[in-house]
């Protein structure tokens, strides 16, 4: 199911909602939330067209909106938009895709 955002990425960059992370370790540790990193996991909501070349062909994105991506720590841009945070990152920074 796809989200209504009013925002539309451009070229090869994905807008992505970040998804939460663990509340607690795998020992059964509780973890506070100022201990807590940004999760480097989310679910694209939309992508754009493409990566423009210099000769001006547009390179398809191997990412599609619904995918749940992992993503460099310190990438893209954060959004606050209809009250929700997201990132608007490049393809270049996803690391992979998550099955």
């Amino acid at each position: 199911m796809a989200e209504k955002i009013g925002v539309r990425p451009l070229h090869d960059r994905l807008l992505v909602a970040r998804l939460p992370e663990e509340e607690k370790t795998a020992g059964g540790l509780f973890i506070p939330d100022t201990a807590k990193e940004k999760p480097q996991q989310g679910k694209v909501i939309a992508v754009g067209q493409g990566r423009v070349t210099e000769d001006g062909k547009v390179l398809a994105l191997e990412v599609k909106a619904g995918d749940k991506v992992l993503f460099s720590k310190y990438s893209g841009t954060e959004l606050k938009l209809e009250g929700k945070e997201y990132l608007m990152i490049k393809e270049e920074d996803v690391l992979g895709v998550i099955n």
